[in-house]
This record gives C-alpha cells, sequence and structure tokens, in this order.
C-alpha cells in the first residue's frame, strides 16, 4: 500500500480529475439546455437541440454521482462542513436537477406548445442553475467560508445564505456559467447543422469571450484584494486527521504561493485562456470536435487553476482559520483511501471505456430529418 501523504495527494488529484469529468461529460448537456430557448427558434430546432444530448445526458450524470461519493468517502470532513455550510445552495441545485429527467422524458408527449415551452424553460433552469451555483461556491471557497470544528469535530457553520452571494463569488458564477455554455455550444456546432449550427457559433463566441474576461477578472481581483491562506504550523501529511492540529493565517497573496514555487504551473491558467480562443476560433469554422475538444481543455484549465491556487487547502474558513480543511487533515483512513484507490483503478477504465463505446455509436449530426422521420421516438 502506498503511503499516507502520497494516497492523500493522489486522492486530490483523483477528486480533481472527477470535477473536470464531471465539468466536461455533464457540462457540455447542461449547456446545451441553457442554449434551448434561444438556438432553437421552433419546435423542430428545439428537438434537434434536445436529442443531441437526450440519449447520454443520464448517462452523464454517473461522473456527478461519483464526484460526490468520492468526496464523502475521501473527505468525510469536507461533505459534512460543505453540506452543512451550502445547504440551501445545494438543494437549489437539486431542485433544479429535478427538471432535467421530467423536462427530457415529459416534453415531447404531447404536442401542446404550452406544454413543449413550459418543459424547455424547465430544461434552461435546469441546466443554468447548477453551474451558476457551483461556480458561486468556488468564489466563496477562495475567499473563505464561515465555519469552525469544535472540540468533537462537529461543524458549525457561522454566516447565512445570503453572505455566499457576494461580488466575487457571483464573478465567479458567471466564469463557471459562461465555461459550461461556450462547453455546449461548441457541441452543438459539432453535432447540428444549418440555421442551429450557425446559432450556437455565435453563442460559441458571446460565451467564450466572456469566459476570457471573467476569468482573468478573477485572477486579477484575488491578486488585488483577495486573501487567502497560509499554515503556519501543523497538518503533518503523514499524521492521523484532525483539522484542529495546525495553525493557519490569512495573507495577501496566498494564493499565488505554488505558482511562485512552481513557475511551470504558470502555465495552467494560460492554457485555460488560449484553449477559450483556440475553442471560438474554431467553432467559428465549423470545426466541431477540434472546438469542443479546445473547450474540454479550457474547463481543465480554469478548475486546476482554482485547485493549484488553493493547494493543500479545500475549504479554509475564514471565521476560524485553523478549523481550515486542507488535503493533508481532512481525508478518511490510510485503509479506506488504498481500498477507494484499488476500486479506482478496477472501474475507471470500464467508465471510460462505455462513455467512449457510447458516444461512437451515437456520433454524427441531428438533423430536422432525423426529427421529423422519428417523430414519435424522438426526444
Amino acid at each position: 500500500m502506498l503511503d499516507y501523504e502520497t494516497l492523500r495527494f493522489v486522492w486530490w488529484l483523483l477528486v480533481g480529475v472527477l470535477l473536470i469529468g464531471f465539468a466536461i461529460m455533464d457540462g457540455h448537456d447542461m449547456g446545451v439546455g441553457t442554449l434551448l430557448p434561444f438556438v432553437g427558434r421552433d419546435d423542430a430546432e428545439r428537438r434537434v437541440v434536445i436529442n443531441t444530448v437526450g440519449p447520454h445526458w443520464d448517462g452523464n450524470q454517473v461522473w456527478f454521482i461519483t464526484a460526490g461519493g468520492a468526496v464523502f468517502a475521501a473527505w468525510p470532513l469536507v461533505y459534512a462542513a460543505a453540506f452543512s455550510g451550502f445547504y440551501w445552495a445545494l438543494l437549489a441545485v437539486l431542485w433544479a436537477l429535478f427538471l432535467r429527467p421530467t423536462g427530457f422524458d415529459f416534453r415531447s408527449k404531447l404536442a401542446d406548445p404550452r406544454w413543449r415551452s413550459f418543459w424547455d424553460w424547465g430544461l434552461f433552469v435546469g441546466s443554468a442553475v447548477p453551474p451558476l451555483i457551483f461556480g458561486v461556491a468556488f468564489g466563496n471557497l477562495l475567499q473563505g467560508v464561515p465555519f469552525h470544528f469544535d472540540t468533537w469535530l462537529v461543524p458549525h457553520y457561522d454566516g447565512t445564505f445570503w453572505q455566499l452571494l457576494n461580488p466575487f463569488a457571483l464573478l465567479a458564477g458567471v466564469v463557471s456559467s459562461s465555461m459550461i455554455t461556450f462547453h455546449g455550444a461548441n457541441y452543438l456546432v459539432l453535432r447540428t447543422e444549418g440555421e442551429v449550427q450557425g446559432r450556437a457559433r455565435l453563442a460559441s463566441r458571446v460565451a467564450g469571450t466572456i469566459l476570457c474576461v471573467a476569468f482573468v477578472s478573477a485572477g486579477a481581483w484575488i491578486a488585488a484584494g483577495v486573501a487567502g491562506y497560509t499554515i503556519v504550523s501543523g497538518a503533518d501529511p503523514s499524521s492521523v486527521s484532525d483539522p484542529l492540529a495546525k495553525h493557519v493565517v490569512a495573507e495577501a497573496g496566498a494564493w499565488f504561493r505554488n505558482y511562485r514555487s512552481h513557475p511551470l504551473t504558470m502555465a495552467i491558467p494560460v492554457v485555460a485562456v488560449l484553449a477559450a480562443l483556440a475553442g471560438m476560433w474554431l467553432a467559428g469554422r465549423s470545426r466541431g470536435l477540434a472546438a469542443f475538444v479546445a473547450s474540454s481543455l479550457a474547463i481543465a484549465g480554469v478548475i486546476l487553476t482554482a485547485g493549484v491556487s488553493m493547494f493543500p487547502f479545500v475549504m479554509p474558513s475564514s471565521s476560524a482559520p485553523d478549523s481550515s480543511l486542507t488535503a493533508w487533515d481532512a481525508t478518511s483512513s490510510q485503509l479506506t483511501l488504498g481500498i477507494m484507490l484499488g476500486a479506482v483503478v478496477l472501474f475507471m477504465p470500464l467508465i471510460v471505456f462505455y462513455t467512449r463505446w457510447a458516444y461512437g455509436v451515437m456520433a454524427g449530426k441531428v438533423t430536422l430529418d432525423y426529427v421529423r422521420e422519428h417523430e414519435h421516438s424522438a426526444y
């Protein structure tokens, strides 16, 4: 078995991989849902848009469920503190997600225009709200969340729901929302043609521009006024998890510490911006697959930028910095991490293989003729 410190670092990487996988795989169908009322001007065009993701959107949810399960199993203290502090925000995500399965399954059951319009906007809400809230949550993580642990290691949230809706967190929400919308637009460029594809190209340019501006602005904001956190003492990577056995201070510029120590990591945010620019350029030339790959790289770059900036912090505390949770003191036992790593090595290739096979089977353009020919079986 790997030593405890290595396992903890490996699981920090794996959780990051799962978050990136979720953002890429479930993100593109959320982006498509967000664009549904705008790139589809009539019922037939909207059915084309829906059918680009309809056969596999629920399979993409595996990444969401797996990421949540991994956080619960690998970082139980993070899971407990996050679901306490972000309780209402996460409930809002779940309420929004309820509209996705019902929208996909019920939308085309009746020919009534009002019925279909209602579910079109339901799919929009169910697709647009989660990325926005996830981005706001990340914005709060970068600033520190007001919580503390008591002597029994029970987390207590010291803030309110409305405190989460602060200006920087809302900017982070714009980054997340535009990133997912950009990715969905590029997917539509890949899977559609004609007027729908033309509107998707325009959406890609608009969302990609917003992503680049918001991402760079968030970085400048952090450099100018968002304090990071630094471990002064404690947090032994090889010791038993105890988030109270360290001393943490907040200081300006701390989130740039890892970039100063490891200059090569500066390539990560640079790649995020360059990939977004490339994705817009490629989408504008109807090179859908290449644009989709580029927006996937942009997503990976944005998420990795946040992860590298905060490492080893996972959930810093603004009200009680010593209660901050890190990759070194918020994990399960060494045995648990080792067993789960074995499960990942066994099952992750199967998930990747199945996903690749499923997308290969359903590859190709979704056209108006296809929807008309499959009037009663298509979404």
